[in-house]
């Protein structure tokens, strides 16, 4: 049988000022599965995230991660996120600095961070980035070069928070492309569900802190009561058209 890549048990979790924001969440992922996260805003999708990462500590509940428990603070190279904001992420005076920051902190040679720089970079299309100082590209550059700043790391699955987060039409198609050949197993939050329905195998949908449902992408979203009652629509591409869209032929 194989072993699940995450395994999340009855989560609950709690900020200071801000209760049930988890609320028993129970949650499975096989390696190379592509699980969309979508649900409004508030439905504690990245809270959820940064508990799978161990940056949150749950108030009860568990998070297995390829067989190991994760627990608050114990860095773990098996996953890596991708955040809504790139310039959380890039600090450094130049792309290939910030890409090789993770591997260098590993304790990695020289020739071994040089190579998994050129590797991710050449993977995410941002090779030629590589000597640009970060705040001078565009948000879909920004984006690449966070994503391959994680892949340097050589995670076994990512979290992507908000990936297409203000992204022109071109940088998102270059993105769900990227997606659509990635290797690693993945969960994926955001509210471009055209996005999801491209690049997922599964969906599952969270509101008010829980899952409200978990299944395939198209008939999930198709359910046009279930998302109206959660704060979201029936993507356009599932709305059958009998006649010519927007007067085009």
């Amino acid at each position: 049988m194989q072993q699940p890549a995450l395994v999340v048990s009855d989560l609950s979790f709690s900020y200071p000022d801000k209760s049930d924001v988890l609320r028993d969440v129970s949650l499975e992922i096989l390696p190379g599965e592509r699980v969309g996260l979508i649900g409004p805003n508030g439905a504690g999708k990245t809270t959820l995230f940064l508990a799978i990462c161990g940056v949150l500590k749950p108030n009860a509940g568990e998070i297995v991660l390829f067989g190991k428990p994760v627990t608050n603070g114990n860095f773990r190279p098996e996953i890596g996120m991708v955040f809504q904001n790139s310039d959380d992420q890039l600090f450094c005076p130049s792309t290939r600095d910030d890409v090789a920051f993770g591997p260098q902190n590993l304790g990695l040679s020289k020739e071994d961070v040089a190579a998994r720089v050129t590797e991710s970079l050449t993977t995410t299309g941002a090779l030629e980035l590589a000597d640009r100082p970060p705040h001078h590209l565009s948000g879909g550059e920004k984006r690449m070069v966070s994503i391959a700043g994680v892949l340097a790391m050589r995670p076994r699955m990512v979290v992507y928070d908000e990936p297409n987060a203000s992204l022109d039409i071109r940088s998102r198609r270059r993105l769900i492309r990227f997606l659509q050949t990635s290797h690693e197993t993945f969960l994926i939050a955001s509210h471009d569900l055209e996005l999801v329905l491209e690049v997922c195998d599964r969906v599952v949908l969270m509101d008010e802190g829980r899952i409200v449902a978990n299944g395939n992408p198209r008939e999930t979203m198709c359910d046009a009561a279930l998302m109206e009652a959660h704060g979201l629509e029936k993507p356009h591409s599932l709305i059958p058209h009998m006649e010519p869209h927007h007067g085009c032929a």
